[in-house]
């Protein structure tokens, strides 16, 4: 554990997963937006109806959820093409910055030096907010669409399973262009593995717990309650950061104590032998 210690402090990890969850929540905004938009134009606002409205519903005021499910409407029954070009634009400016802030992070855990012009900063960071949008947005719609289109049977059945393998793939694409496209070096795919999968691992665990403490535990629908909501998504978001950047170190460990041939993943997880 005093290796991991050490590597937080050394690598400012933390201070890192700070400015990428502020990011991350600023995009949020328009990508809920935008992922609505999509539904909309693609006829499927059974989606809400059926699952994403009766998931919120319960756990807010019913004027708030009135409020709630006008503004989601009016998005329904809105301009479509506008709408879906507006979002993407305001989408790809936020997780541009939220890129930006993942290539600062993990050249200091590759103790890197950035050399590139602001030009090719941006370009790359541009290009690959383009990919993550598409990724993270396809993901949330095929997950969320599935139970509405799921009709019960064999069909029902490959649906359901179908839409997570779906939503773990895209996932897992987002995170793999990030490592090995926003850092100043590049490292050997090889290497661009264990890590990934503890990031969706990992991901996925905190996110079936966030559900279940807005599900189960928290009541938003008293006045402390309401401010618990941000609390609450702040703490998910900053988690999910940290995730991110304890996977990419992980792949880094890995990386350097097999050019070293040293032991495997338990001395670098625990520290073992260091």
């Amino acid at each position: 554990m005093e290796l991991w210690i050490d590597l937080f402090g050394e690598h400012q990890i933390l201070d890192h997963a700070s400015a990428i969850a502020f990011q991350v929540l600023k995009a949020l905004v328009p990508l809920t937006l935008l992922g609505l938009a999509i539904l909309g134009a693609l006829g499927q606002e059974k989606v809400w109806r059926q699952t994403l409205f009766p998931g919120i519903k319960p756990h807010v005021q019913p004027a708030t959820a009135h409020a709630i499910d006008v503004a989601v409407q009016k998005i329904f029954t809105s301009n479509s093409a506008g709408l879906i070009a507006f979002a993407s634009f305001l989408v790809i400016w936020y997780v541009s910055g939220s890129v930006r802030a993942v290539m600062s992070g993990i050249n200091q855990i590759y103790e890197a030096e950035e050399r590139r012009s602001w030009k090719v900063r941006y370009a790359i960071s541009f290009s690959l907010a383009i990919a993550i949008a598409i990724c993270v947005v396809g993901s949330v719609v095929v997950v969320a669409a599935g139970p509405a289109l799921a009709r019960g049977g064999a069909v029902g059945v490959v649906v359901s399973i179908g839409r997570w393998l779906v939503g773990v793939t895209l996932l897992s694409l987002a995170v793999g262009l990030l490592v090995r496209y926003a850092p100043a070096e590049r490292r050997s795919k090889r290497w661009a593995t264990a890590g990934s999968v503890l990031v969706i691992g990992a991901w996925i665990l905190a996110s079936v717990l966030f559900k279940l403490f807005v599900a189960h535990v928290a009541n938003f629908k008293t006045a402390t309650g309401s401010l618990a909501v941000f609390l609450v998504l702040i703490g998910y978001v900053y988690t999910s950061s940290i995730i991110f950047l304890v996977g990419v170190q992980l792949d880094e460990l890995l990386r350097e104590d097999a050019r070293r041939g040293e032991r495997g993943v338990l001395h670098v997880l625990f520290g073992y032998g260091r």
